[in-house]
């Protein structure tokens, strides 16, 4: 291909291998998603009782859209676990994570455990979205529209409230670990 050698840079067609390889290469602060749906015309809650259900997941895909007006957005996969009670949300909750938080990102990350039995240090908000505690900040938004990419959808959200936390360094994701600004350090 003409263009795979320009300015005496190669550039290789796109595989998934690759794509993923150079997506580690990225830096990008850690947050953790949290909402809570009706049961009612979705699954329904883990022990049968039919009540709400709470989701959250650790994302780094977490970026501003607009500042007027407010809108924020992250992307979540669609064979995730967490998908069926986001495709129903109203509400969610984005917590920016500090440097002392590896524990939570690393429980939101795990696929096939009761993430708010594994990580107790949350409460129930407003809407009743689970609220994480201890983290740098955090927004809670209104679901603005649902945008299916490939195999992830894109949330676009409207922040309705924000909540500053404790001051510090943000947890980063880069090269499949997590690390702070200061002295890298694996997961």
């Amino acid at each position: 291909m003409e263009w795979s050698r320009q300015g005496g840079a190669e550039l290789l067609p796109v595989d998934r291998d690759l794509f993923r390889a150079l997506l580690r290469r990225q830096a990008a602060t850690v947050t953790v998603v949290t909402t809570v749906a009706p049961a009612a015309g979705g699954p329904a809650h883990p022990d049968g009782s039919g009540e709400p259900v709470r989701a959250g997941f650790t994302a780094t895909s977490f970026t501003s859209v607009s500042l007027d007006p407010p809108l924020v957005s992250f992307c979540l996969g669609t064979a995730s676990s967490s998908w069926p009670v986001f495709a129903r949300a109203e509400h969610v909750a984005v917590h920016l994570l500090g440097a002392h938080q590896r524990e939570a990102a690393r429980v939101f990350a795990t696929g096939g455990i009761d993430r708010f039995a594994a990580y107790p240090h949350w409460a129930p908000g407003p809407f009743g979205v689970p609220l994480l505690s201890g983290v740098l900040a955090r927004l809670l938004c209104r679901v603005a529209h649902r945008v299916p990419a490939g195999d992830h959808t894109l949330f676009v959200a409207e922040p309705l409230a924000l909540g500053g936390g404790e001051d510090g360094d943000p947890l980063i994701h880069h090269r499949g670990g997590y690390t702070t600004t200061g002295t890298p350090a694996r997961a």
